[in-house]
């Protein structure tokens, strides 16, 4: 007996092929530069380290989360440092400037960690945004 022809347009079993490879790939290597950007995003459950270069595109980005750290262990001081330590060795920067946004934890222990890397900063800037009288807070909670 003759075994089936399989459809040339068979999505099927496509979309199940890269979805496999997708899990399982490792990220892109990351383009090497000298001069960028480095911005600290640090909330209160995660720190998110981005790395630009001088125009604004995105080169590489890490946060705890890509990390290794779960759940509260993400927000912590510890998982900002390694954050940053792992953003910088990929990319290889020589000269920085740093933007900080965000009231975290993890915030002071990436920018020290940034500083202790080597890394030339040129400036730190703290673009955390600041409502100038805003929305009207909730109400008080009554008990």
């Amino acid at each position: 007996m003759a075994k089936a022809i399989p459809k040339i347009g068979s999505r099927k079993k496509v979309r199940i092929g890269l979805r496999r490879n997708a899990r399982f790939s490792l990220r892109k290597s990351a383009r090497r530069i000298t001069k960028g950007v480095i911005h600290v995003q640090a909330s209160f459950n995660n720190t998110i380290i981005t790395v630009t270069d001088p125009q604004g595109r995105v080169v590489f980005w890490s946060s705890a989360g890509t990390c290794g750290f779960k759940s509260s262990r993400k927000a912590s001081p510890y998982a900002g440092q390694r954050t940053a330590v792992d953003a910088i060795r990929t990319v290889g920067l020589q000269r920085a400037e740093v933007m900080v946004k965000g009231a975290g934890s993890g915030r002071d222990a990436a920018l020290r960690a940034i500083a202790k890397s080597g890394v030339r900063l040129s400036c730190i800037r703290d673009v955390t945004p600041m409502p100038h009288n805003g929305c009207r807070p909730p109400k008080k909670r009554r008990l």
